[in-house]
C-alpha cells in the first residue's frame, strides 16, 4: 500500500484492484474445500479420550511395539504437526510405531494412533507417510470409531429406553460389549466406505495446509493398489470407490499452491535409515499367532484358568466415590471403570474379557437411562424396569426371574428389587440382583452380579454399597 501510494492515481487501480482480488479470491477459493462435521454419536468428546486411553493400553499389550524413542518422537512431532490443522476438537493426539511390516495404520477415538512400521518403510518421502496420518487424524476428527458404535449400540439395544444405551461398564463399559478393549475388528475400527472417503478427504486438506504437496497422498494408494502392497492397509479401510479421483477433485477445490512446498526431510530419511538397519520386522500374520481378531491366541488351558481364576473376596474397607448423579461407597480392593453417568465397580478378574466382547461376573454395574421429556411425567417406575427386563431379555434369552422382592428404598426413595438368574461368563449360572428407581432425569439402574455359588460372599458387599447411595 506504501508502494502503491506513490502511483499516480491512475496507474494505482489496476494495483489495488488486483490486491483486492487476491484477498477476495482466497477465502473463496478456500471456501471450495469440502466441510465435513461429525456424525450421530452418543458419547462425549470426552469419552472419546477416556475409551480411546483405555483401548490404547490395551492394544499396546498386544501388539508388537517398536518401542523406539527416537521413531516415536519424530512420529509424535510429524503427527501433532499434522493435527493441528484437523477440524473440530483438539485431541491429545499421540502417535506410536508398531513393529509390524504390513502397509497399515490405525487410530482410536480420542486422538491415539499407530502407524505400523511398513507404512515409514514403503513411503518414499515425508510427504506420502504424513498423507497415511493425515488420513488417520480424519479418523479421530469426525468421530469415526464412537460414530460407528452409537450406531451398534442402537442397533443391538433398541430398548435403550428412552433413547439411551443400556448399562455396560458405563458408556465405557457399554463399549466393553462393542469393543471396549483392542480387537482388529473392533466395531471401533470397522469404518465404512464414506468414512473412508471423508477421512481421505480430511487427509487432503490437512497435507494442503501443512504445506506438503497433497498430491502425495493419491500418489501414495496408487503405489498400494499398483503393486498390491495394500492387501492389508485396503482390508482394514474398506476401499470407497474412485479414491484416487476424489483426493484429486478436493486438491483442485483446494485452489494453487506454493511451487515451495517441503515434501521430504532430512529427519524422514534418517528414520527410515534407522528402521532399515533394525531386525526385519514380521507381518501381521506372522505377529505373536494373532487370532483374526488381533487378540493373542490362547491355549485351551489358558482360557479355562482364566475362567477358574476367582478374584479375591470384597475388602471389608470400603470408599467414597462421587459421580454426577450420586454418591456411594465400594469395597477398596474394587476398581471404576466407565463415565459418570453409566460405570461399573469390580474386583480387579472380574470382567472377563475376550476377543469379542467383555462380560462382568463379580461386581456392580450403575447407570441412568436417561427418558424423553414427552414422557417422563407419563411412565411408571414398574413399567419402565419391565421395559428394561424385557428389553435385556432379547439379548440373554437365558435370563429369567427367580423372585420379586417387590419394593425398596434407595436414599429413602422408592425403588423395585427383582433377583435374576442368568448363565454366567464363568461357567454355570450368576445371580443378578437389578435394583430401580425412577428420577426425574430418568431410571437409575443398580445391577449387582456375582456367580450362583459365589453370590452368598458378595450379598454382604452389595447390601452395604445399596445402603451407602446418596442421590
Amino acid at each position: 500500500m506504501i508502494i502503491c501510494a506513490k502511483f499516480s492515481k491512475r496507474r494505482a487501480l489496476p494495483a489495488i484492484s488486483l490486491g483486492l482480488l487476491i484477498l477476495l479470491l482466497s477465502p473463496f477459493v478456500y471456501g471450495q474445500r469440502t466441510r465435513l462435521e461429525p456424525g450421530f454419536n452418543l458419547f462425549s468428546v470426552q469419552q472419546d479420550v477416556e475409551l480411546g486411553r483405555n483401548v490404547a493400553q490395551d492394544a499396546e499389550s498386544k501388539l508388537p511395539m517398536l518401542n523406539n524413542d527416537r521413531v516415536d518422537n519424530y512420529l509424535n512431532r510429524l503427527g501433532k504437526k499434522l493435527a493441528a490443522y484437523a477440524p473440530g476438537e483438539k485431541y491429545p493426539y499421540q502417535f506410536k510405531c508398531v513393529n509390524d511390516s504390513s502397509v497399515n495404520a490405525f487410530a482410536l477415538p480420542g486422538g491415539f494412533l499407530y502407524i505400523n512400521r511398513g507404512v515409514i518403510e514403503a513411503a518414499d518421502n515425508e510427504a506420502e507417510l504424513a498423507g497415511v496420518v493425515g488420513h488417520e487424524i480424519g479418523h479421530v476428527a469426525l468421530r469415526h470409531g464412537t460414530n460407528q458404535a452409537s450406531k451398534a449400540q442402537v442397533y443391538q439395544a433398541p430398548l435403550a429406553i428412552l433413547g439411551s444405551v443400556l448399562g455396560g461398564d458405563s458408556m465405557a463399559a457399554a463399549l466393553a460389549q462393542l469393543g471396549g478393549e483392542f480387537a482388529v475388528n473392533s466395531v471401533l475400527l470397522k469404518y465404512s466406505r464414506d468414512a473412508e472417503r471423508q477421512a481421505d478427504l480430511i487427509g487432503t486438506q490437512i497435507l494442503f495446509d501443512t504445506n506438503y504437496n497433497p498430491v502425495y497422498m493419491a500418489r501414495f494408494f496408487e503405489k498400494l493398489e499398483a503393486g498390491n502392497r495394500g492387501t492389508d492397509f485396503f482390508s482394514s479401510h474398506p476401499h470407497p470407490e474412485n479414491r484416487i479421483d476424489h483426493i484429486n477433485a478436493e486438491i483442485a477445490r483446494l485452489g494453487s499452491y506454493s511451487r515451495n512446498r517441503v515434501n521430504d526431510t532430512g529427519e524422514f530419511r534418517e528414520i527410515k535409515r534407522l528402521l532399515q538397519s533394525l531386525p526385519p520386522a514380521p507381518k501381521q500374520g506372522e505377529v505373536q499367532a494373532q487370532a483374526p481378531s488381533g487378540e493373542r491366541r490362547t491355549s485351551p488351558s489358558q482360557t479355562e484358568q482364566q475362567q477358574e481364576a476367582r478374584p479375591p473376596a470384597p475388602s471389608n474397607n470400603f470408599r467414597r466415590f462421587y459421580s454426577e448423579n450420586l454418591k456411594l461407597q465400594y469395597p477398596e480392593n474394587w476398581k471404576i471403570f466407565g463415565h459418570e453417568k453409566e460405570f461399573t465397580l469390580a474386583p480387579e478378574g472380574g470382567i472377563l474379557r475376550s476377543a469379542d466382547n467383555s462380560a462382568l461376573a463379580y461386581g456392580v454395574e450403575v447407570s441412568l437411562i436417561e427418558i424423553p421429556e414427552d414422557i417422563r411425567s407419563d411412565i411408571e417406575l414398574k413399567e419402565a424396569t419391565d421395559r428394561l427386563i424385557v428389553s435385556h431379555q432379547e439379548s440373554n434369552p437365558a435370563m429369567r426371574l427367580i423372585r420379586d422382592r417387590g419394593r425398596i428404598r434407595v436414599d429413602g426413595r422408592r425403588g423395585l428389587s427383582r433377583i435374576y438368574e442368568n448363565e454366567s461368563p464363568v461357567g454355570g449360572r450368576e445371580i443378578v440382583w437389578i435394583v430401580t428407581v425412577l428420577r426425574a432425569e430418568g431410571l437409575m439402574v443398580f445391577a449387582f452380579v456375582a456367580p450362583e455359588r459365589h453370590f452368598d460372599e458378595y450379598d454382604r458387599a452389595f447390601e452395604k454399597i445399596l445402603d451407602s447411595v446418596d442421590f
